[in-house]
């Protein structure tokens, strides 16, 4: 029982910190993150979606193949689905209460960013998406989940650099790094 409490506070801190540094700082400066929260800020800015709606749509098909080799990441990273979701999307009107640079917003959203989904991940929970999917790929194939982050949050900046100016694309950069780099830090430490 104390184990699923701990899990449950930690999926809620983590989306809290998640929902902070994505609407605090990224969308003020148009800057995305890597993942499925990186295509869901794309699709945010362009046609003004919600951010945890759409990362909740994208999602959800990853959460079901993921079923398939592991249950409990499913049942864990559903939740931290939901809950991150839905937290991305209450506190989207911070986004205008915080006046930051484009370099500010990428340092301090990406360590909020960081260290709420590595939090989430400390407890076998995520935001489901591609650290759930980069949680399998790293399980099977024994490759740190950072470096699977990495690449696949590498993918899906590139995919940003054509729609964005050089500042924003590299200020997007800086961010990615730092999430994946306290992400990695803050595992690893556990494993």
């Amino acid at each position: 029982m104390i184990v699923i409490l701990q899990k449950f506070v930690a999926t809620l801190i983590g989306s809290l910190l998640l929902g902070i540094g994505v609407n605090g700082f990224l969308v003020p400066n148009h800057l995305i993150d890597g993942g499925i929260i990186g295509i869901a800020l794309i699709l945010h800015y362009y046609f003004e979606v919600q951010i945890g709606m759409t990362m909740f749509i994208l999602s959800l098909p990853i959460c079901m193949l993921s079923s398939v080799f592991y249950k409990g990441y499913f049942f864990n990273s559903l939740q931290g689905l939901l809950i991150s979701s839905l937290f991305i999307d209450l506190l989207s009107p911070i986004s205008s209460q915080f006046d930051v640079s484009s370099l500010e917003g990428a340092l301090i959203g990406g360590v909020l960013i960081g260290v709420g989904v590595a939090l989430m991940l400390r407890y076998e929970t995520s935001t489901g998406g591609t650290d759930l999917l980069a949680k399998v790929i790293s399980k099977t194939t024994s490759v740190n989940i950072a470096i699977v982050i990495i690449l696949i949050d590498g993918l899906i900046v590139l995919a940003g650099f054509a729609l964005f100016d050089l500042e924003r694309f590299l200020c997007s950069c800086l961010a990615i790094v730092i999430i994946d780099l306290i992400t990695s830090l803050m595992v690893k430490k556990i494993e």
